[in-house]
């Protein structure tokens, strides 16, 4: 790698070497990627059958039927991600946020609580995108 004539290195070759970025990049692609793909599926359910995500409370407090909540879903998924893409700061608790509703709907459904004890996980994980955000913003700002 060429240092330049003051035989610093370029500042994206430093960034790209710095374990803090890289967990920053990680996390930041985890949480574009995952909930566009997860947010499409929910239209398709291939993954799963998702309406059986879906608590009867909630289901009872919702307008139409659970396939239709969760097209609701999905879409927000989706724009959760298309946030974390553009903005990681507001988008990882924005993620956050979601995740911590998902865990109230699955800690009312008898035998998901190991689902909701992984979303805790990746909820902590939003979190740490969101703090990591901070130290690094966007070109160009401060």
């Amino acid at each position: 790698m060429s240092t330049g004539v003051s035989g610093v290195q370029p500042a994206g070759h430093v960034l790209r070497s710095d374990p803090p970025y890289q967990a920053f990049l990680l996390l930041r692609t985890v949480f574009t990627v995952a909930p566009v793909l997860f947010g499409l599926d929910k239209f398709a359910n291939l993954l799963t059958d998702w309406p059986g995500y879906l608590a009867p409370w909630v289901d009872g407090i919702v307008p139409g039927s659970a396939q239709q909540a969760m097209y609701a879903v999905g879409v927000v998924e989706v724009v959760a991600g298309v946030v974390v893409a553009l903005a990681p700061r507001f988008g990882g608790l924005l993620v956050a946020a979601w995740l911590a509703g998902i865990i109230v709907n699955l800690l009312t459904i008898p035998g998901f609580y190991d689902v909701a004890l992984r979303d805790f996980g990746l909820l902590v994980a939003a979190v740490a995108l969101a703090r990591l955000a901070v130290r690094y913003p966007r070109r160009g700002k401060a």
